[in-house]
């Protein structure tokens, strides 16, 4: 948490989860468990070069996890770090909420003295 009371807010992870392919790789993982760089690309509209690209990025960040199966690795999520950034982005949502509501008095004052 930061001194203004929001959570810190890891840009390496946000920017990885802001790519939709990674998004839809993570959708994947999570419905079916597990998937290798080959399994993910058959279901994605990107070679599997580029699907092994985008699981190092999520991998980096910790989104998922790699384990070692034959030529390839097996990837899972970790719930782990999902959950970390689910908060993160609670927090996040939580402010900007309190911001527009702020904006929101502040433009109901202005109108309501424009009308006195």
């Amino acid at each position: 948490m930061t001194a203004s009371g929001t959570a810190t807010v890891d840009d390496d992870l946000w920017s990885a989860i802001g790519d939709p392919t990674r998004r839809r790789m993570l959708d994947l993982l999570l419905t079916d468990g597990e998937g290798t760089a080959t399994t993910l690309s058959q279901r994605l509209p990107v070679t599997r070069q580029a699907v092994a690209k985008h699981l190092g990025v999520l991998d980096r960040v910790g989104l998922v996890r790699a384990v070692p199966a034959g030529k390839e690795k097996r990837y899972r999520v970790d719930d782990e770090q999902l959950a970390r950034a689910a908060a993160q982005l609670a927090s996040v949502g939580s402010t900007w909420d309190a911001r527009l509501q702020r904006i929101k008095r502040i433009a109901e004052t202005i109108h309501q003295n424009q009308q006195d």
